[in-house]
């Protein structure tokens, strides 16, 4: 049998916009569980504050999985910040950019227990000031595929080209703001540069857009996760 699979969700959603995705896992034989996050659970985090609320929300559903499958080794797959939240949880330092207090851990050491990261459409690097104190710390800490242990596969999606005119305005905002050059290709939010990570498995679809919310297809649409899915076997 697969092993279980743990879903991180992106900034701002919540669990119920991973249905599907989750859905489609299950029907695809994987044993599937979405972290139970709702919108107001990232609420602490807004401001580039720490993301500590959710990673402790992610270690516990991921301790249950374990505890419940009676399985020693599971799979993680992160959507957008989901993916760089879950690269803090893989590692062994504090994480303690934000200050710490005695009573709660700042290190999971996750790397020995998970066999593969699937992060989808994640912004790896940003230029954006609230997220800059998080990213850094991942990215100097833990750069790259930075576990040899843990088989990193990070896939981009490409819909839409940024550039300065009505329809792809917000694509090209974000892609600066994301990866420092507006004019490219990407999800709608996250461009291709900023969603691969040196060392990984790096795969870039095509007509797949960001957010569960975007027209057409985007990473929890059926096809696409069969797609990945195989990266989970």
């Amino acid at each position: 049998m697969p092993l279980p699979t743990v879903i991180l969700p992106g900034y701002l959603a919540g669990a119920i916009d991973y249905r599907d995705m989750e859905k489609t896992l299950i029907d695809l034989g994987i044993p599937t569980v979405t972290v139970p996050l709702m919108k107001r659970d990232w609420f602490p985090t807004l401001g580039g504050r720490s993301v500590l609320p959710i990673l402790e929300m992610l270690d516990r559903t991921v301790q249950n999985v374990r505890q419940t499958y009676s399985t020693e080794k599971i799979n993680l797959v992160g959507h957008s910040a989901g993916g760089w939240i879950s690269r803090i949880y893989l590692g062994e330092k504090a994480y303690d950019v934000h200050g710490m207090t005695n009573d709660r851990v700042y290190r999971w050491q996750a790397h020995e227990f998970v066999s593969t990261l699937i992060t989808l459409g994640t912004p790896q690097t940003s230029y954006e000031r609230w997220t800059l104190k998080n990213l850094n710390f991942v990215n100097t800490t833990y750069p790259g595929a930075f576990y040899p242990e843990v088989k990193y596969v990070c896939i981009a999606g490409q819909s839409i080209f940024g550039s300065r005119r009505l329809g792809s305005w917000l694509a090209y905002s974000s892609y600066q703001l994301t990866g420092g050059r507006g004019e490219t290709w990407g999800d709608g939010i996250t461009p291709i540069a900023a969603a691969h990570l040196v060392g990984a498995e790096n795969l870039t679809y095509e007509n797949v857009s960001h957010s569960p919310r975007s027209k057409g297809q985007w990473y929890g649409s059926t096809e696409i996760v069969k797609q990945w899915a195989t990266y989970l076997s």
